[in-house]
């Protein structure tokens, strides 16, 4: 379970650059891609993220994708590929950001 559920996109590019590095960071367990999505920012809609998500998933070493995929070992995979891994961060991006409008702050 993610603990940044549903902020929202808006929300998502104004938040501090630590804060949105954890958020990013429990979507695909590196770091390095974390920091170079949140310093992308601000991102005009969902698909910009995504897309940026997959460039820089395309960028890592196969030591930071071997990394990336043993600290998502509880996923269900077919193959340790770019292309799998794509997809499950794709999926934790979705729920990090929530519906179009986020959920309301408490």
């Amino acid at each position: 379970m993610l603990m940044h559920q549903g902020i929202g996109l808006d929300r998502f590019n104004i938040i501090g650059h630590s804060h949105a590095v954890h958020a990013l960071f429990e979507c695909c367990c590196n770091v390095t891609w974390a920091a170079k999505i949140a310093d992308a920012r601000p991102f005009p809609n969902r698909d910009a993220l995504l897309a940026q998500a997959d460039i820089e998933l395309l960028a890592l070493s196969r030591s930071d994708l071997n990394r990336a995929f043993d600290a998502i070992v509880h996923e269900q995979v077919s193959q340790r590929c770019v292309t799998e891994l794509a997809r499950i961060v794709r999926a934790r991006i979705d729920t990090m950001l929530g519906p179009a409008e986020g959920y309301p702050e408490y």
